[in-house]
């Protein structure tokens, strides 16, 4: 008999169109959040420390969006569960005096009214 190894559901790693998508939607968010910083540097008055922060937040973040959008999950997961798995358990003792399975035979006889039916 031929045992077929496939991986438990739970243990598959995310499927490549769903991560390229979660990629590029935090991309997007962080970009987003990039120009929200540049619009903040050049429109809020009057200039501070904040100023600063806005515009090194600006400069850095579409590093940090490149980074993050072409960084791939990692490979190396868990090795997968396979559900033909057999848990090892202690076998109990078996019971010498009963070796001989109980069988129970039914046998069906007809009713003097079930002709009519």
């Amino acid at each position: 008999m031929k045992h077929s190894h496939a991986p438990a559901v739970t243990s598959l790693p995310q499927a490549p169109r769903d991560e390229a998508s979660a990629r590029v939607r935090n991309y997007w968010i962080t970009m987003g959040i990039r120009m929200a910083c540049f619009a903040l540097t050049v429109l809020v008055t009057p200039y501070g420390w904040y100023t600063w922060v806005f515009a090194i937040a600006a400069a850095i973040l579409p590093y940090i969006a490149v980074v993050f959008a072409n960084a791939v999950s990692p490979t190396a997961t868990s090795p997968a569960e396979s559900p033909v798995q057999q848990l090892t358990t202690s076998t109990p003792a078996e019971n010498p005096a009963q070796t001989d399975p109980t069988v129970i035979t039914i046998q069906e006889r007809q009713t003097p009214g079930d002709d009519e039916k």
